[in-house]
């Protein structure tokens, strides 16, 4: 069976149990809340209370994250758009529209399942096999590459370099209006949003909540009202191109969460059927985790973001 993971830490303000760990972690408050109940959170080293109950700060907390419980996906005969592939692992061209692993609200037709189906089993069992194979995760609306484990030596190695943020990932968005300067950094902390903690937000620069996240990134081509963009990830959080880009006032075109599109571009993403964040995974490499060798994958854009650049093209003359 395997092993509980543990996540430790100290509180780092007064406030109710359910809240400060939900601030001291990326778990929501209703996941602390189940936790709390099953007995899986500790308070300088004793069970904690309540959910509500009050905890001063420098609290030492351990809350104890159950393994996933067997899987429960099953293979799906699903087509996928394969940009490499071997013994050890496999890189897919994700589509936008599809989930990579089953959820709430999406039991089937993710990629855990279709990859079920072409692995035929043979995907990494590493950090629950409710999860086979999975290292990262691109967002349902999000399209492009992705890869995903066929052993464990090789997921581990892939953790390792994601972990170390030594993977190469550049994106490409049309976001709205016209970033300046044309090319730079955003560096700024992400953590759940104390207004909706089902959003992901910008943290002040001393808080010791979130993670520290950078974005590199470069207008590539102006449009009406928008404009191309390349971003290099330098750290891999939640959501972290959608939310830098929005905390600069220059969001994803089709954001639903994090964008408000110019009135000037809603009719044309009606028109066009645009009903997602245009970002796509553009750029992948890495080391291999068992050849050793460095392999560099890249995705063309897919045919609605394509259509999309040309009729804002067309308007901007």
């Amino acid at each position: 069976m395997s092993a509980d993971e543990i996540i430790t830490g100290t509180i780092s303000a007064p406030a109710r149990l359910d809240k400060a760990l939900a601030d001291a972690t990326e778990l929501s408050r209703a996941r602390i809340q189940a936790l709390i109940a099953d007995g899986r959170v500790l308070v300088n080293g004793k069970p904690a209370p309540s959910t509500s109950a009050k905890v001063p700060e420098g609290a030492a907390f351990s809350i104890a994250i159950p393994a996933a419980a067997p899987a429960e996906a099953q293979p799906q005969d699903i087509p996928l758009d394969i940009a490499f592939e071997d013994e050890h692992l496999i890189v897919v061209n994700k589509p936008a529209g599809m989930v990579v692993h089953p959820a709430a609200g999406n039991a089937d037709g993710t990629l855990v399942n279709a990859l079920l189906y072409h692995c035929k089993g043979s995907l990494s069992g590493i950090g629950g096999v409710a999860r086979p194979g999975i290292v990262h995760r691109i967002d349902k609306d999000t399209s492009g590459l992705l890869v995903a484990a066929k052993t464990d030596a090789a997921h581990e190695g892939l953790a390792a370099q994601f972990a170390e943020h030594t993977v190469h990932r550049r994106y490409l968005a049309i976001c709205a209006g016209f970033p300046t300067p044309a090319e730079g950094t955003i560096e700024a902390r992400i953590g759940r949003s104390d207004a909706n903690r089902k959003k992901m937000a910008v943290l002040e620069k001393n808080s010791s909540r979130g993670k520290h996240a950078v974005t590199h990134y470069k207008v590539i081509k102006r449009l009406a009202h928008a404009s191309l963009i390349e971003c290099r990830l330098e750290t891999g959080r939640t959501h972290q191109v959608r939310v830098h880009c929005a905390s600069i006032g220059h969001a994803l075109l089709g954001d639903p969460t994090y964008g408000q599109t110019p009135k000037p571009l809603k009719s044309l993403l009606s028109q066009q059927n645009f009903h997602r964040q245009a970002l796509h995974a553009a750029e992948l490499g890495f080391n291999h985790p068992v050849t050793r060798k460095n392999v560099h994958f890249e995705a063309n854009l897919p045919p609605d973001m394509m259509e999309l650049i040309d009729q804002l093209t067309r308007c901007n003359r």
